[in-house]
């Protein structure tokens, strides 16, 4: 940028957690599992989708997995944009914690679960993905988007750990748990 010259305004990056399941409703692990929204789920959706229509999104961008695609294609109809879909915002690999319930798991692994909780990046779900490489993906893609999306503000739906390793890896804190289903964080 040339001296004297008005800086680049950074775009508005939101990321919106997708519309409760079942698995979240039970307590369950659901990683890539294509688990679809339940009926509050989809209601989550719409009213997230009217939050949306408020920030005027130029693009909207989108998990692959099912319950992110499911409430990226409520919030779109709303606002007129077909959701993009990039992985880099899918749920963490859970391995073989997948289907099971968080109480089976507290049960069996305490401090598996205490690290998952407490979002170790030192630490892997068994057979799955850990949160240090989910963190490496998720913040090469915000840094995608953030380059492409200019002035102009972007929404993400995507899950509760992308959202919360994405505001520890930016140093805009750490939520002590996920955030809500059909929230929508400003970065």
């Amino acid at each position: 940028m040339r001296p004297g010259a008005p800086a680049r305004p950074e775009p508005v990056l939101y990321l919106a957690r997708h519309g409760q399941t079942a698995y979240n409703a039970e307590g369950r692990f659901q990683g890539w599992n294509d688990v679809p929204l339940s009926a509050a789920g989809r209601e989550q959706a719409r009213a997230l989708a009217d939050e949306v229509a408020h920030v005027g999104p130029a693009t909207l961008v989108t998990s692959q997995i099912a319950r992110a695609r499911e409430t990226a294609d409520i919030v779109g109809a709303r606002v007129g944009l077909d959701p993009v879909v990039d992985a880099r915002f899918a749920e963490t690999d859970c391995g073989d914690w997948t289907d099971r319930s968080f109480a089976e798991v507290m049960a069996e692994d305490p401090d598996g679960f205490r690290r998952f909780l407490e979002l170790d990046l030192t630490w892997a779900f068994p057979g799955g993905e850990s949160f240090a490489r989910q963190q490496r993906r998720v913040l090469a893609g915000l840094a995608h988007w953030r380059a492409c999306a200019g002035a102009h503000p972007l929404v993400i739906v995507c899950h509760g750990n992308t959202i919360r390793l994405a505001l520890q890896g930016l140093g805009a804190g750490t939520l002590a748990e996920r955030p809500d289903n059909g929230s929508l964080i400003a970065l």
